[in-house]
């Protein structure tokens, strides 16, 4: 397995993060040589513009419609033009689970293909946040299908908005079930090195997390 850094995206999504917050993040990316940062879309220009300044290889993620995800489809497919056009490589975009659970499969199927389709487009890698937490097996894996049909990258398990995180059962349950070609990011309550290296053995391919220099130690 190589180096734990290389699957961290440094997240900072929260209401209060600021440009220090996120240059910050940037900084220690470069430092440790983690995959990625993790930013709100505003924030997107200045971290690309501090990439290219320090000549890193460090990606730029942004998320959309985020948390909730129960934007209409067009503002999240401006928002997800928008994030490109700033300078961000990799897209993370929020499922409408409310239209889900309602049972209004032609709108999250339409929901995630559109987005979907804006981003690989402009050769940008696009993942769609479940929120495994709140689902039960059997819809884990509805969407998750729903999600391989329209080829996105990456499953990732959870925004770290609700109040369940991702599980090892989570990411075992996706693993089994997914194509080999899609990625499974796990995020959400990744705090400890140990949960970490387990969730990479059960199968993730990236890790989300605020705390990443402690998955470090």
């Amino acid at each position: 397995m190589p180096d734990i850094n290389r699957y961290i995206e440094s997240t900072g999504l929260k209401s209060t993060t600021t440009k220090n917050d996120v240059l910050e993040l940037c900084q220690e990316a470069l430092q440790y040589n983690f995959y990625g940062v993790c930013i709100p879309p505003y924030f997107v220009q200045q971290a690309k513009r501090f990439v290219k300044e320090n000549k890193a290889k460090t990606k730029i993620i942004t998320v959309i419609g985020f948390p909730l995800g129960y934007l209409s489809v067009a503002s999240k497919v401006e928002e997800a033009k928008k994030a490109i056009q700033d300078g961000a490589d990799e897209l993370d975009v929020v499922v409408n689970l409310s239209a889900y659970l309602s049972g209004d499969l032609a709108v999250v199927k339409n929901d995630i293909n559109s987005v979907v389709t804006a981003c690989q487009l402009q050769n940008k890698i696009v993942k769609v946040i479940l929120e495994t937490g709140a689902l039960t097996e059997n819809q884990i894996l509805e969407l998750a299908d729903i999600v391989a049909e329209a080829n996105a990258n990456f499953v990732k398990t959870s925004t770290g908005y609700y109040e369940k995180g991702v599980s090892l059962d989570a990411v075992k349950l996706l693993r089994k079930h997914l194509p080999e070609k899609i990625g499974i990011k796990a995020s959400g309550s990744i705090k400890t090195r140990e949960f970490a290296l387990d969730l990479l053995d059960a199968g993730a391919n990236r890790l989300g997390t605020s705390s990443a220099k402690n998955l470090l130690k």
